[in-house]
């Protein structure tokens, strides 16, 4: 199963793709996660210890290995590489294991709409390709707003896009765009989630502003989960109301999947 979660800055989509994970993997299933953020922070959501966070580094700021696989240096720009480098060997020389959670950071480099033609761009395009392609039972993909990571070709190895909602009207309109951005490529496997909600008047603003997308659930707004980002522990162990909601939801996931297939 292969889900992306996408959606506005700052709603939470790196705690949500923390919470599914470790819920999928306490589940027994084998799960990799892959930190697509520029500001990659997924480890600290998961509650990895602080030695294997050393151990993580993004794969576009790793310079020599792009430079051997594509035979370009990074930064730049031109002339000839290869734009299918070899990347089958990444996911497990350098993603690193915690509670059942294979963890990868990808790293962020223009790779969007705007023509970037460069050595990393041809690495991360390359290796989301085949992080789509490979037989993991679980993928979860945290992405940054919009749909830039996924093309016509994978498209249809993307079970569900779970765009992350708050109770904001700015926030639903980054959801209608995220959401035309998907159809542009023939994704239409989209969910909602609300995040940060704090009472029924909240739920049914989110229900009621719905762009046309079916909702997943909801997550309460708590200020615990601050409380483990400053004590560096897992959002799954130290918000119980949380972990429920998001055990619920992955359940609820797999039959609304199994129900389209």
């Amino acid at each position: 199963m292969k889900i992306a979660i996408s959606g506005k800055g700052g709603v939470g989509k790196t705690t949500l793709a923390a919470l599914l994970a470790q819920a999928y993997a306490d589940a027994g299933r084998n799960v990799l996660a892959a930190d697509a953020d520029p500001s990659p922070c997924l480890a600290g959501a998961l509650g990895f210890p602080a030695e294997l966070r050393a151990k993580l580094s993004p794969i576009s700021e790793m310079d020599e290995l792009i430079e051997e696989r594509t035979g370009a240096k990074p930064g730049t720009r031109g002339g000839f590489f290869t734009i299918n480098p070899r990347v089958d060997d990444i996911p497990d020389r350098f993603s690193v294991l915690y509670r059942g959670v294979h963890l990868l950071e990808m790293g962020s480099v223009d790779i969007g709409g705007s023509g970037c033609i460069c050595p990393e761009s041809a690495m991360l395009k390359t290796l989301f390709t085949h992080l789509l392609f490979r037989k993991d039972d679980v993928l979860i993909l945290d992405m940054y707003a919009g749909v830039e990571h996924l093309g016509r070709a994978t498209v249809d190895f993307v079970d569900a896009m779970i765009i992350v909602v708050e109770p904001t009207r700015r926030s639903l309109g980054t959801a209608a765009q995220i959401k035309e951005l998907a159809q542009h490529i023939g994704l239409t496997r989209l969910w909602l989630v609300g995040n940060k909600v704090r009472n029924e008047d909240e739920i049914s603003f989110l229900k009621a502003g719905t762009p046309d997308i079916p909702v997943l659930g909801f997550l309460e707004a708590n200020l615990l989960v601050q409380e483990a980002d400053r004590l560096g522990i897992a959002v799954y162990d130290h918000v119980p109301a949380l972990r429920q909601s998001a055990e619920v939801m992955a359940e609820a996931l797999d039959q609304q999947i199994a129900a389209r297939n």
